[in-house]
Formats: structure tokens, sequence, C-alpha cells
């Protein structure tokens, strides 16, 4: 997508996001949420890792918290962000309950780093990328700050978006380090957006 100015351009695009988000009744997005949860569990990628990497949602995003609690639940090692204080980067902590968080940067619920451990060989793993949109490549739109674009640029594993059907449009304007995820999945349906053999 050609634009001019492409900071402007994805700062009008974000507004316009989170006022989708906002106006989905409970009961909607609960269905949403439902749909996209029950397509992440159905992946074979899902189902043979140990290891997921996720945000920890907040109410106008996609829920992560079902996914978190099932994952443990199934044994699986869960590893959720930390925002590095005077940094644009982002540490991953293991944790083994929702007790292992406190809100930290922006008010996300964050692990408590004195009782989790810090991983930094991510194996096997698979990483649930936020998003507030997403186009048909599988390049997002994010809140700005740039954390999963540090991430995702050194990361090699299995990337999966998740976001509203609405939220997704053919293309966004991005930059050239920008990284685009490998597996899109709304409430409507998953698409593959990368060559990489998974």
């Amino acid at each position: 997508m050609q634009v001019r100015d492409i900071r402007q351009a994805k700062t009008e695009l974000r507004q316009k996001f989170k006022n989708f988000r906002i106006s989905l009744d409970n009961d909607t997005k609960s269905s949403h949420d439902n749909a996209i949860y029950g397509r992440i569990l159905s992946l074979r990628q899902y189902r043979i890792s140990p290891l997921l990497l996720t945000y920890v949602s907040t109410p106008i995003e996609v829920d992560t918290i079902h996914l978190i609690e099932h994952s443990l639940a199934l044994g699986k090692k869960v590893a959720v962000p930390r925002c590095v204080p005077n940094t644009r980067n982002m540490e991953f902590y293991l944790i083994n309950s929702m007790k292992d968080l406190q809100p930290g940067t922006f008010s996300v619920l964050e692990p408590i780093i004195e009782n989790c451990d810090k991983i930094d060989q991510f194996d096997g793993s698979l990483c649930i990328v936020p998003g507030l949109g997403f186009d048909s490549n599988g390049y997002r739109i994010g809140y700005g700050k740039g954390y999963y674009d540090r991430f995702l640029n050194n990361y090699d594993g299995l990337t999966i978006g998740i976001c509203y059907y609405n939220c997704v449009k053919w293309t966004l304007p991005h930059g050239r380090f920008d990284k685009r995820v490998d597996l899109l999945i709304t409430e409507r349906y998953l698409r593959r957006t990368s060559s990489k053999h998974f």
C-alpha cells in the first residue's frame, strides 16, 4: 500500500480499529473470541508445540486468557512478554498461572519477574502476535511502540496473528522493519500468509 506519510496513515487506522473494537457488544466479542480460540486449538502446530509465547489480552483485544489457562492445563510451557523499562524491547518470562502477573507497562498484565524465569531460547515454540489490524499478507498495525516488531525480527518460530475479521484489510501501510506473521486467524477463517513450512 503506497502512502506518502506512513505514520499518519497508521495513526488513522489505529483509531479506526480501536473504535470498531470498542463498539463490539460483549456477546459478539465473546462469540468472535471463542471462534478464534477454537481455530488455534485445531492447529497441529499448536498441539505439538511445547512452548507458547503469547500476549496477555486487554479488554479490547482478542482474548488470550482462556488460551493461556488451557495451555497450562495441557502441560505446555507458556511465556508472556514484559516491556523492558526505558527501552523499546521486551523479554519473555515463563508463568505457571495468571497469579504470576501484575499490571505493568501501559497497565498491561506482565510477569512478576521475581516469580518467573526469563527465557531466550524459543525452540519448538509458536508466538501469538497481537495487532489492532492486519492485512491479507500478514502485516500488522500495532500500537505504534515497536516492541513486537523488534522481537519478531529476531524470532524464527511460527507466528500467528489473531484479529477480528472487520479489522483485516487487503493491504496496510508497512515499513521495511515491519515483520509479517506466518498465519492469520479471524473468527471467519485461517489464512496462511508466508511460505514458511508448517
